[in-house]
């Protein structure tokens, strides 16, 4: 399979999932927001989102994203692209309904090839299920989290426990009322090698001396999933908690955000392609100055860069996932950096024109387009930001010139 030709079993997701965004999804999302008003709770869950969940289960639209046939449908990530961005196109109820949703995808990704039996039955099997949600802490106020060796938060080991002392920020999910346990980062050994200091450990949110702080809103919107703010006071984890080995936090990292970094991208395209479709809807529906806004060139002008900056993300992003499927992760960094900083970018341009077409309705909550820009601006720092994606993409291609230079160098 190469990436212009889908397999026969990602062809045929395609055309349920779209049916059933179509059939069920959409017209869900006025119920979503009636509900969400009625409850009066930005962190409220909305009986209308098990109903989409029990739906999509009776499809066999379930954990798409999973690439381990015991746990999904085993799909490769060239397979899932295309059904991660038809997701994107309701990015507020199609993931979770599939049980689709970030953090939760990296994280039972995570227990899955890194968490015990005991892990196994605790966390990800309900994950699998979809009955409970999850959060991962790494990021701190305190430090410059875009680089994960900066990270502070101490993990002391006592006896047959480690106890953590510091606080983090957005940890994303973690204000869901489903959210049951933490996956946290933090240093073992301040004096190991500098990416043997830090492990991650399994720490249920009800854990005592866990305390959530506060919601931090992005751009005034109060997610429902939320990005909170934790403290963690002499909170007692035992050993068999740690994921991998002590001093493996680094590297589980790395393993984790490569999937993740492609899963947000292919949603960012899914999100650009809405946008664009509002774009041309509005401008065909609304007259200034005796003619059609579709009809003037500016805005034909904006339409065609649009569909072609749509058009380029998303070759390089199956271009991505053709590497990390056929060369693996490792070897496609250079190309996974390139979507990170990319799609979303690409993907803010074509919101921000939608929204200079809709005018002032463009910037309220009657339509979906300041709550895309808002989460694709976040996007370009979730996951590391532009600046540490842009550096590896330097660092690689100064690396092949200077691997050139290196024997004239050496005999001179």
């Amino acid at each position: 399979m190469d990436i212009f030709t889908p397999s026969d079993r990602s062809l045929k997701y395609q055309h349920e999932l779209l049916a059933f965004m179509d059939e069920r999804v959409y017209p869900a999302e006025p119920v979503y927001e009636e509900q969400m008003a009625a409850a009066g709770d930005p962190h409220h869950h909305p009986q209308i989102l098990e109903d989409l969940k029990a739906e999509a289960r009776r499809r066999g639209l379930w954990n798409l994203f999973h690439p381990h046939p015991q746990w999904g449908p085993g799909l490769t990530n060239l397979e899932y692209a295309p059904l991660a961005e038809i997701m994107g196109h309701s990015p507020a109820l199609a993931p979770e309904a599939c049980n689709c949703a970030a953090p939760d995808t990296g994280n039972m990704e995570v227990f899955t090839l890194f968490g015990t039996a005991a892990h196994h039955e605790r966390w990800l099997q309900p994950l699998l299920e979809g009955e409970i949600r999850s959060a991962f802490a790494m990021t701190e106020p305190g430090v410059a989290s875009s680089d994960a060796t900066n990270i502070e938060m101490r993990m002391r080991r006592d006896g047959d426990h480690y106890v953590l002392n510091g606080r983090k920020w957005f940890a994303s999910n973690a204000m869901h009322k489903n959210c049951k346990v933490l996956i946290v980062m933090g240093k073992t050994d301040p004096d190991a090698p500098k990416h043997r200091q830090q492990s991650m450990l399994v720490v249920p949110i009800d854990a005592p001396g866990v305390t959530v702080v506060r919601n931090l809103p992005v751009f005034g919107y109060r997610d429902r999933e939320g990005h909170a703010e934790i403290t963690f006071e002499d909170v007692r984890v035992p050993v068999e908690d740690v994921l991998k080995g002590e001093g493996e936090g680094f590297a589980i990292s790395q393993a984790r955000l490569g999937p993740g970094r492609i899963h947000h991208c292919m949603r960012a395209i899914g999100m650009a392609e809405r946008a664009l479709e509002l774009l041309c809807a509005r401008a065909e529906s609304r007259i200034t100055f005796g003619q059609k806004i579709s009809d003037r060139a500016n805005i034909q002008d904006w339409i065609a860069e649009s569909r072609i900056d749509i058009e380029q993300a998303r070759l390089l992003t199956l271009k991505a996932a053709w590497m990390m499927d056929t060369v693996g992760n490792k070897a496609a960094q250079v190309e996974i950096a390139a979507i990170k900083v990319a799609a979303p970018n690409m993907a803010l341009r074509i919101v921000d024109r939608a929204i200079q077409v809709y005018g002032g309705a463009g910037v309220t909550e009657d339509f979906p387009l300041a709550s895309m820009y808002a989460h694709l601006r976040t996007l370009r720092l979730a996951d590391g930001p532009d600046e540490v994606h842009k550096r590896s993409i330097a660092r690689a291609e100064l690396g092949k010139v200077r691997a050139k230079a290196a024997p004239a160098g050496a005999g001179a």
